[in-house]
Parts: structure tokens; C-alpha cells; sequence
């Protein structure tokens, strides 16, 4: 265990996801999930996520069309917010997904563009309401 990379990592999840995401990532710790809880702050959050090769923008974009392809809408709809976060535009995100469904599946592409939009109606309420 790098603690550098640990503290990395919680502090790229809470600039990428918010600080929500990590203060309930940190509630659902326990016992048994902690070794991979700790796994996955380290070297997804704190190594990969930190990497100088792509920009964040980028790497929430190829998460979105990665997440789409196997179909994991939890995870899509937690990292639809880090895209926007990330400097993404509701634009490209739709041009992912529509990517995605000539080289996923119109199946796996329809499902997130559908988790996409509620994500977004969700997102424009907030706007409204001054949130």
C-alpha cells in the first residue's frame, strides 16, 4: 500500500466525482470491502486517474463509452456527473454514446443514452431550481 497514491486518490475522486461521492464511498467502508475499497482509491484514483497522458475531460469520456460497453449504468450514471465536472459538454457525451452504438451495441448504447438523459432532465432541474 503507497499512501501517497491512497491520498492521491481520495483527492482526485473528490475532484473528478464531488465530495458527496466520497464521504458516502468512505460511509460504506467496512470490514470486509476495505482491502478493495483501498485497491481501487490507490490505483484507479490515485494512479491512473492522476497519469499525465490524457487530461481528465478525456479520461471521463472514454470511461462513459467503456462503462457503456459493459453495460455498468451505476457506474455510468456516478461518472456522467465527473464528465460534466470535467469540462465535458452534454454534446459529446451524446457523440460518445452514439459511438458507442455502432462499436457496443445499440442495446448497451440505448440503455446509457436513456441513463444519460434522465442524468441530464435531473441535472436541468437543479439548474432551475438554483442548486
Amino acid at each position: 500500500m503507497n499512501p501517497e497514491n491512497l491520498k492521491a486518490g481520495f483527492k482526485a475522486r473528490e475532484e473528478v466525482l464531488g465530495k458527496e461521492n466520497v464521504e458516502k464511498f468512505i460511509e460504506n467502508t467496512n470490514e470486509f470491502n476495505q482491502p478493495f475499497h483501498e485497491l481501487a482509491m490507490e490505483y484507479c484514483w490515485g494512479d491512473i486517474w492522476n497519469r499525465p497522458g490524457l487530461d481528465r475531460r478525456t479520461r471521463s469520456l472514454v470511461n462513459l463509452g467503456i462503462l457503456t460497453a459493459l453495460n455498468y449504468q451505476n457506474e455510468l450514471s456516478i461518472h456522467l456527473s465527473g464528465a460534466i465536472r470535467n469540462g465535458c459538454t452534454k454534446e459529446e457525451i451524446q457523440e460518445v454514446l452514439l459511438q458507442c452504438s455502432i462499436y457496443c451495441g445499440v442495446p448497451a448504447a440505448g440503455t446509457s443514452i436513456a441513463t444519460a438523459n434522465a442524468f441530464f432532465q435531473e441535472l436541468e432541474k437543479e439548474q432551475q431550481r438554483g442548486d
